[in-house]
């Protein structure tokens, strides 16, 4: 039998790239879940966002799902402490795999958002996870500015164009590039096509970190 996988997405548009993931998985059912309503309250500054990612949860959860994927890094910053259900689910977050490769690294790197409201989160997250594992990364942080509303506006093409321009200005330097968020890794996939140099993206070892964190249901 199936294992169900509830991913819980801020935008439709990501729903893609974790149907390709899993596309060849016969073990793993996925169930979506989107609300892109959260994001337009937090650049609104309300207080109670955090609330309403755990009430999310907490729905997931009571449609019988084996494990929950967040795939947005804004969601996953509102999380300041870990959600544990009773009985436990495994709770995966689309950028524990990528702060992995991240730490794994001993070169220089940049890693690039387009949302300015997830660096913060996501880069304290990652010092933490570093932290953690004794590892200590030579790191910056970059936002391609005024791109995210893009994609929220369903202007995919035009998103993806200026992270690939983005990715292409900084190849001249020798930083090994992240992208941080799962709507830039078409760009990312691109822009490996077209000079064959690896971008680290959120995609490069879900399945497996998925798995992984699945192993005692699956």
């Amino acid at each position: 039998m199936k294992k169900k996988l509830g991913c819980l997405h801020a935008h439709h548009s990501n729903i893609e790239y974790i149907e390709q993931a899993f596309q060849s998985d016969e073990d793993i059912e996925l169930v979506h879940f989107v609300d892109p309503g959260v994001l337009k309250h937090v650049s609104k500054g309300s207080d109670d966002v955090a609330c309403k990612v755990k009430e999310q949860m907490e729905w997931i959860v009571s449609c019988d799902v084996d494990a929950i994927l967040i795939t947005c890094t804004n969601y996953i910053a509102l999380l300041e402490n870990e959600v544990v259900f009773n009985p436990p689910i495994p709770i995966i977050k689309i950028d524990d795999p990528i702060f992995e490769s991240i730490c794994s690294a001993q070169q220089p790197q940049t890693i690039l958002f387009t949302n300015p409201a997830t660096v913060e989160g996501t880069m304290a997250r990652l010092h933490q996870y570093a932290k953690q594992h004794g590892k200590s990364v030579n790191l910056v942080a970059e936002v391609i500015e005024d791109t995210f509303d893009l994609i929220m506006q369903g202007k995919k093409e035009a998103y993806n164009d200026a992270v690939l321009r983005t990715l292409h200005t900084l190849s001249a330097e020798q930083n090994l590039i992240s992208v941080a968020q799962l709507s830039m890794v078409h760009a990312a996939r691109r822009f490996e096509e077209q000079t064959a140099r690896t971008i680290i993206h959120p995609l490069r070892s879900l399945v497996e970190c998925v798995k992984k964190n699945m192993s005692g249901t699956l």
